[in-house]
């Protein structure tokens, strides 16, 4: 999830110092796109490492005079008089953070982590912390940091064992989740890397003595090309280190040993005994938060839950008209009934025709990789949907995929877990494209007061705008991986919901893209939205620029994606028992429903929905399931009892993480006239 990367620099090479400290900045910006909520790194001169962490986005903390000063003080230790060459080896292990498990306000929780020898940074998700802590009681919990636990399984293993790649076998088989992680020991002479995903590349030019290593080939793929690193790097070529497998670097480059930790290796010749020495680890954070920093921090705290009155009758019970046929009632845009009761939308549905596998196959052969190297991107929210989409990928169909997930800070840690587990137990690489989330929050709060000022069911949408830039970014990736085969595994046809654009007055139900809608459609929702912008100039705020990228994104760039249901069956019970059952994903606290709950806003659009006129998304979905034959009326009925009841816990994180006032909120939303009256 997070943005790790290093540099290990032997005695005796040709860097000079303000190098170290160029290269540095540009992988910290480089790694920056997969987190920014805090950044951190470690540095080993000697047998002394030093680290350096604040609760800020590596931007904010390089343009600090002490950072500066600092790391720059630091560096010094390993010149003499001759700063045209290295007198000490040094070894840098950096961090741009995405914030999963343990709040950044915390400092203990922010990485690179400390814990007994050890100093890590860590890219992923362990999913097991309690699990693990409960099993093996000799070990302590300090944290709230997930990372913790991987030091404390490895520093336990190598207590009893001297080879390092048992040590990290034995670490790896404990973990459920997804690692890739970079750790220094203040015991040892080495830099172990690891990855159970593939999100770690390396690049070692011997000759001039320099390493590098970070998540994505992108990054080290830049980081080469920039002016100063090129000088070194010259006659590099960046290489993957593989799923289950990893490298131990001698602090000097004396050596780089290549791990294998899928099965323990009783070979002579992998075995790398551990010989200890005497260091120390010093932490040099600023112990005082600067101006500049705390102007950046938003405050994490959940507030105390106060009593909220929600409108809570099941959907079922409503006084409203609904299609005889299926769910959808009289409140749904554009819908008509016949003299039976029928509505349109049933009358003029024609069954949805797979294409097959067999076509798939004959798709994706073109793009297929003989050699292992990746050759599909999936777009990878956590969900149902597309952690079976990339089972099937993956599984079934043989690709070797890279999933990727552009984080605009309504991905739920929920989300985020079920992410790691799938990623780490089928060894796929993960790229995360991360939003300034802080930023992204302050705009769905503006966009979410101003709607409150004027509530309006064709603006519910604006709460969105900030997601729809994941296809931008897949566009985007294509680019820097040439990887050229992109699936999508959501958007089968149950989960249609055009009525959102149907409150804005649009006319099309039946093409499943945003970007097929037609050219009327596309202008009748500019025009909508201008009209709204016009009648409430609250929403002319600082994310107006962000919401026509959305608009743009969404209506205007080209879809030539694949779209996985669109030739294999969509079965709701199979994808559930197979995500839970394989790969035992999770589900979330206050719902039954498997559907949406890794996404931070559905619970508050779609307790607008269905205050307001009667029915929400789940209406859509199980009325689409009735007209395929997949459940009956008097089924869907029963499931939506559990589908629309409001998420209380949701709501309010939704609300803590954005930042408004949700007793208020749902006190206007309570008050707005309805489209339908109550029994």
């Amino acid at each position: 999830m997070c943005g790790i990367f290093g540099l290990v620099i032997k005695r005796g090479a040709k860097v000079r110092k303000y190098a170290i400290e160029n290269m540095l900045i540009k992988l910290f910006k480089l790694s920056e796109s997969r987190g920014k909520e805090a950044a951190g790194l470690a540095i080993r001169i000697d047998n002394r490492i030093y680290v350096y962490k604040v609760p800020v986005s590596a931007s904010t903390m390089l343009r600090t005079s002490h950072y500066r000063r600092t790391i720059s003080e630091i560096i010094s230790k390993c010149y003499g008089r001759d700063t045209k060459k290295t007198q000490k080896p040094i070894v840098i292990i950096g961090h741009s953070r995405l914030v999963t498990n343990g709040v950044h306000t915390e400092t203990n929780n922010n990485q690179p982590i400390i814990k007994g020898n050890c100093v890590a940074v860590h890219n992923g998700i362990i999913v097991n912390v309690d699990k693990l802590y409960s099993r093996y009681r000799d070990i302590k919990r300090k944290y709230s940091v997930d990372t913790e636990v991987m030091l404390d399984i490895l520093q336990r293993c190598m207590a009893t064992n001297s080879q390092i790649d048992n040590c990290i076998t034995d670490t790896f088989r404990e973990i459920e989740g997804s690692v890739s992680t970079g750790i220094l020991f203040s015991n040892l002479d080495l830099l172990l890397l690891a990855t159970n995903t593939g999100s770690l590349y390396s690049c070692y030019n011997k000759e001039e003595g320099i390493f590098s290593f970070a998540s994505e080939r992108y990054i080290i793929d830049s980081f080469i090309k920039y002016r100063t690193a090129r000088i070194y790097f010259h006659s590099s070529t960046p290489s993957q280190i593989k799923p289950k497998k990893g490298l131990v670097i001698s602090c000097g480059l004396r050596y780089i040993n290549e791990l294998d930790f899928s099965k323990k290796s009783r070979q002579e010749k992998h075995e790398l005994g551990l010989e200890y020495i005497k260091g120390e680890i010093k932490d040099i954070s600023p112990r005082k938060v600067s101006r500049q920093i705390k102007a950046s921090l938003v405050d994490p705290n959940i507030k105390s839950r106060e009593h909220i009155s929600l409108f809570d009758v099941p959907s079922s019970k409503l006084n409203i008209k609904r299609c005889t046929r299926c769910l959808l009632p009289e409140t749904h845009p554009g819908i008509r009934f016949d003299e039976n009761g029928v509505c349109n939308h049933c009358k003029n549905y024609k069954p949805f025709k797979i294409k097959g596998r067999e076509e798939l196959e004959k798709l994706i052969n073109k793009y297929k990789s003989r050699t292992g190297k990746p050759d599909c991107i999936v777009a990878f929210s956590g969900g149902r949907d597309s952690t079976y989409g990339l089972h099937y990928i993956k599984k079934e169909l043989n690709l070797n995929p890279i999933t990727f997930t552009y984080d605009w800070g309504m991905v739920t840690d929920l989300a985020r877990r079920n992410q790691a587990r799938i990623c780490g137990k089928l060894g796929v690489e993960h790229i995360l494209v991360s939003a300034n989330i802080s930023k992204k929050r302050e705009y769905i709060k503006k966009n979410v007061e101003a709607w409150l000022k004027r509530p309006d069911l064709g603006m519910v949408p604006i709460f969105m705008a900030g997601d729809k830039q994941f296809f931008y970014y897949a566009h985007e990736l294509r680019k820097q991986t040439g990887v050229k085969l992109v699936i999508f595994c959501a958007g089968s046809e149950y989960e249609i919901t055009h009525f959102k654009q149907g409150f804005c007055g649009c006319s099309n139900f039946v093409e499943k893209t945003m970007t097929a809608l037609s050219i009327k459609d596309k202008i009748k929702i500019l025009m909508y939205y201008i009209k709204q912008y016009i009648t409430n100039p609250s929403y002319i705020n600082s994310s107006l620029l962000d919401t026509l990228f959305a608009f743009y994104s969404t209506y205007i760039l080209k879809d030539d994606y694949i779209y996985l249901f669109n030739y294999i069956p969509w079965d709701e019970k199979e994808i559930e028992a197979t995500i839970k059952d394989e790969y035992n994903w999770e589900l979330a606290n206050d719902t039954k429903t498997s559907w949406r709950i890794g996404d931070g806003t559905a619970p508050f659009y779609n307790y607008i929905y269905y205050t307001v006129a009667g029915f929400s998304e789940f209406d859509v979905m199980r009325s689409n399931q009735v007209r395929a034959g997949i459940l009956t009326r008097e089924e869907a009925f029963k499931l939506l009892d559990d589908d629309n009841k409001p998420r209380l816990e949701s709501l309010q994180w939704y609300a803590n993480i954005i930042g408004f006032d949700l007793k208020k909120a749902i006190n206007i939303i309570n008050s707005i006239p309805k489209l339908y009256e109550k029994k």
